[in-house]
């Protein structure tokens, strides 16, 4: 297969891109984080303390987070924020706090601990108030994930200065987000990212979760113009030029759910000075998990290890 490293994607950044964006976080630094969190010992273990977390973000919603430190924790640790996919529950990512990180991994709005309140389902979550960039899923959703640096800022075994992003997928998705939206952010790995380039995917491939769109413009072909307005808000290229970080981003040649050529756009369009791409040929949605996990630690050693 053939992919063209050079392709752009149509979404053009909405005008009031930033007043809109601008708007929900002062709307979301209105409410209380009120956070908790308590002990879990059943999924703590000999090198690992895991905690179950609360805190409330956007609409009052209470989210929920599993967040893991490395035993006997002794001054400032840097922190990593576990995004997660868009099928699987989010998990307790203990593999981070034993390599020295205090990580969160997130619990945004619908998944799993986090559906009291809001729960579109799955297959859903992606359409679900498409045609309005106000009840859009993901305005709360991506602030769910936002709102852990806040956590994080709270927390006195954490270094603020030193907070990462990683995810794959969704994950990838988000990552990309958090680093635009949070200048706390020190560096971010993005893999596979899903939720770019939304109306080019949709012709690109027609797996799920981005043939959820095609389902729902069959369904109604008459919003389709409402549905482009809508997601350039929320499209990880609309967001890429506000990364300022160091960044990494790595594809699969072969994936079928995330097209690669949306991956080579969102590189494109991220601002940052200090990007590297990375392409697996004969990988699929794995991105060449295997081959890029040493890539991953060595990056995030890097920039979050050393001292500020």
């Amino acid at each position: 297969m053939v992919v063209d490293r050079n392709y752009r994607c149509s979404v053009t950044k909405p005008d009031d891109f930033d007043e809109f964006w601008n708007g929900v976080m002062e709307d979301v630094n209105s409410i209380d984080l009120d956070p908790c969190m308590e002990i879990d010992p059943l999924r703590s273990n000999d090198e690992v303390d895991v905690y179950q977390v609360f805190y409330n973000s956007l609409d009052h919603v209470r989210i929920s987070a599993w967040y893991s430190l490395p035993k006997g924790v002794t001054g400032r640790l840097p922190a990593m924020i576990q995004l997660p996919g868009y099928q699987s529950d989010p998990p307790i990512a203990r593999e981070w706090a034993t390599k020295g990180y205090a990580c969160i991994s997130v619990n945004p709005r619908g998944k799993v601990r986090s559906r009291s309140q809001f729960d579109p389902g799955y297959p859903g979550l992606l359409t679900y108030g498409i045609v309005d960039r106000n009840s859009y899923t993901y305005r709360g959703f991506y602030v769910d994930a936002w709102r852990a640096v806040d956590f994080l800022l709270g927390r006195p075994e954490v270094d603020g200065d030193r907070i990462g992003a990683v995810g794959g997928s969704q994950g990838g998705g988000l990552a990309i987000t958090i680093a635009a939206m949070r200048k706390e952010i020190t560096a971010a790995s993005i893999s596979a990212p899903y939720l770019c380039g939304y109306m080019d995917a949709i012709e690109l491939t027609h797996a799920y979760p981005f043939h959820e769109i095609n389902d729902y413009l069959h369904t109604y072909p008459e919003r389709r113009a409402d549905v482009e307005h809508t997601i350039a808000y929320f499209d990880g290229i609309s967001f890429a030029d506000k990364i300022k970080c160091p960044v990494i981003v790595n594809i699969g040649l072969q994936d079928n759910v995330v097209p690669p050529e949306t991956g080579y756009a969102v590189f494109a369009a991220i601002s940052s000075d200090n990007k590297k791409f990375y392409e697996y040929d004969g990988h699929g949605h794995d991105a060449g998990k295997y081959i890029h996990s040493a890539i991953v630690d060595e990056f995030f050693a890097t920039h979050l290890k050393k001292e500020n």
